[in-house]
């Protein structure tokens, strides 16, 4: 049997081991060090955040919990969340002891559907006398959302907007960076993203007072004292040093690893897109320049004789991985409860659809090798 394709693995340009080796070398192996200073400041360049700023933290979903946090997000409250998305974007809401409002994706972009959040804000105000007290859109997949349309919502409402944007770096929409529209703005480095610091992740705070206040909470919210005093509770949330030499010798490559997957979601789109019933996601309108971090296969079963779930395990058959599309929120059964406002196109994309191997680091013979086993499937009808 063939070696496995695997759907997104970390790919190395070869300088991660230098910056790692020189923290070792200076014995900055702690959460903090240059490294760590280094890599916010080549994150901040490229996203060109001035005068925002950005605090490395250990993760995505750190970064969404410090952002609501700082939001003001409290026990009682009510935050409206994408219900098209992993778990990690609407988890941190419940940490704080609030409540997640779920609102559908429109069909163009699958992300928040700007007309149903106006529908949500409006009825949440109604029913419980108050407005959410944030906004967690998602930019999916790496396709950038509506964000102007929401941007102009959140700001009428005065709802600061904490931009999940874990799988949009290096995306950008009407040509701003996927993460630097929102009040605060989220990336994830984890194992299978864009760039890896293994695991990681950052938070875009809107100033540098800001970004202080989430790199205190980020480490345990220790007081300026000359002993251990705490004022708040914090949490141990900040990024490592060697983790930090890891993302630092990926900066170096993000630009080769985004054309790459762009490249990789053309050359689907130019073999699938013929076979009936079968469309590649791609960018609605100018407007947006996806990275492409995951491309997505949608099937109409009716014309391809052949379903999501279908194609899924014939490709694992062949050694291939792939995954369906987000299981909708609004579905799952721990948040049963949680208001949402639907119109059925994220229960329609996760019925349809599948993420196909997407890494950077694959090979056009093993990409053409996944093609070959669609249009395998496709032939059996």
């Amino acid at each position: 049997m063939q070696q496995r394709i695997w759907l997104s693995l970390a790919h190395m340009g070869g300088k991660e081991q230098a910056f790692i080796q020189e923290a070792f070398d200076t014995n900055w192996v702690v959460p903090l060090g240059p490294n760590v200073d280094g890599f916010e400041a080549d994150l901040e360049k490229y996203l060109q955040t001035k005068p925002k700023t950005i605090a490395a933290l250990s993760a995505g979903t750190a970064a969404i919990h410090l952002g609501l946090l700082l939001a003001g997000v409290e026990k009682g409250d009510e935050v409206i969340c994408q219900s098209f998305t992993f778990s990690a974007s609407c988890n941190p809401i419940v940490y704080l002891g609030a409540t997640p409002v779920f609102v559908d994706s429109e069909k163009e972009s699958w992300n928040m559907d700007p007309a149903l959040l106006r529908e949500a804000i409006e009825d949440r105000i109604k029913k419980t006398g108050k407005r959410p007290k944030a906004i967690v859109p998602v930019h999916l997949y790496g396709m950038p959302a509506k964000m102007d349309e929401i941007m102009a919502i959140a700001n009428q409402y005065e709802i600061p907007v904490v931009e999940d944007a874990a799988e949009g770096l290096g995306s950008t929409y009407k040509g701003k960076p996927c993460g630097t529209w929102g009040r605060f703005g989220v990336l994830s480095f984890n194992g299978n993203k864009m760039i890896t610091t293994s695991g990681g992740g950052a938070l875009i705070c809107p100033d540098q007072e800001t970004c202080q206040k989430a790199i205190f909470y980020a480490t345990q919210a220790r007081d300026p004292y000359p002993y251990y005093h705490h004022t708040h509770i914090g949490y141990n949330y900040r990024l490592s040093n060697i983790c930090a030499g890891i993302g630092r010798g990926q900066m170096l490559v993000l630009d080769e690893h985004i054309a790459r997957r762009r490249q990789i979601q053309k050359i689907y789109q130019k073999a699938i897109d013929p076979i009936p019933g079968c469309h590649i996601m791609d960018n609605p309108s100018t407007d947006s320049n996806s990275n492409f971090w995951l491309s997505c296969i949608v099937i109409d079963k009716e014309q391809s004789g052949f379903s999501a779930e279908d194609l899924r395990l014939f490709l694992d058959s062949r050694n291939i991985e792939s995954r369906r599309l987000w299981y909708p929120m609004h579905r799952q059964p721990v948040f049963a409860q949680a208001p949402a406002y639907l119109n059925g196109i994220s229960d329609a994309c996760f019925e349809a659809g599948l993420c196909l191997p997407s890494g950077s680091s694959l090979t056009d013979e093993e990409i053409e090798n996944v093609i070959s086993c669609i249009q395998h499937i496709a032939s059996r009808k």
